[in-house]
């Protein structure tokens, strides 16, 4: 997918043998960084960096320090999920012994999409909150969606029964997360394509559909000629729902980039 829309980047492998990359370390003037975030999530098992992805924290500040060794100047923008205070108090306290000066800011993708999610960014420079654009479901649904995407009689019993099993309740299907077209959905995660009870649907006349992969990838506001070239590459649809819902929110990131502009 990002050959697709990036042809020409260039790929430096393992992050963990960054010392074996060999370029010119001076040349860089902004490091994008975000270390995986199912060791921190309280979706997660909260293990932090005793978790072995949870340890890559560390190795994305050694890279940074490294930089800065040979670009004092050079600016970076670290992201991560909501965490437990404890957890982003730790991240938060060595970043700073680090790097030395750092800003913290909480946004929430609602404010620039269609989609409630919120996340950190650490960033070298001062950044505000973007202005509230009154991004709705109804504006990023597709006018025409395939019958292969509405969930069957058979999900739905099974969605009930499980509703029922775990809170004794004669009938749980209304519990089902349906998204108000004039509102906005619940996080998108990598685990969409699986469907479960918590993830968003959409109303579909007498039914409910799942979002398509064009529609959460326009919940992480994706430009439109990306997404087509997206959606043509040749990857299946559970791969993409997994990228988009491991991906950044595009317009967080470019509000960020116009603050330090």
């Amino acid at each position: 997918v990002s050959d697709a829309i990036h042809p020409d980047q260039i790929r430096l492998g393992d992050v963990t043998k960054w010392r074996e990359w060999g370029i010119d370390w001076s040349s860089i003037d902004i490091l994008f960084a975000g270390f995986p975030c199912q060791a921190w999530s309280v979706a997660g098992k909260q293990l932090g960096d005793k978790d072995d992805r949870g340890m890559l924290f560390w190795v994305m500040l050694d890279i940074i320090m490294h930089v800065r060794k040979h670009n004092p100047k050079v600016n970076f923008i670290i992201e991560n999920v909501k965490m437990k205070k404890d957890f982003e108090e730790y991240i938060t306290h060595h970043t700073q012994q680090a790097l030395g000066e750092v800003h913290k800011i909480l946004i929430n993708s609602a404010l620039v999409s269609a989609q409630n999610r919120n996340r950190y960014y650490w960033t070298s420079f001062p950044v505000g909150q973007p202005e509230d654009r009154g991004i709705l479901v109804e504006d990023i649904i597709e006018a025409s969606v395939d019958n292969k995407y509405t969930l069957s009689q058979k999900l739905l019993d099974g969605f009930k029964r499980k509703r029922e099993r775990r809170a004794g309740m004669k009938s749980g299907f209304d519990k089902l997360n349906v998204t108000d077209l004039q509102g906005k959905t619940t996080c998108l995660t990598a685990r969409y394509f699986k469907m479960s009870m918590s993830d968003p649907y959409i109303p579909k006349n007498d039914g409910l559909r799942k979002l398509t992969p064009r529609e959460c990838f326009r919940l992480q506001t994706v430009p439109e000629h990306y997404i087509d070239k997206i959606l043509t590459c040749g990857v299946s649809n559970t791969q993409l729902y997994k990228i988009a819902g491991n991906g950044w929110t595009d317009e967080v990131i470019a509000h960020i980039v116009r603050e330090l502009v």
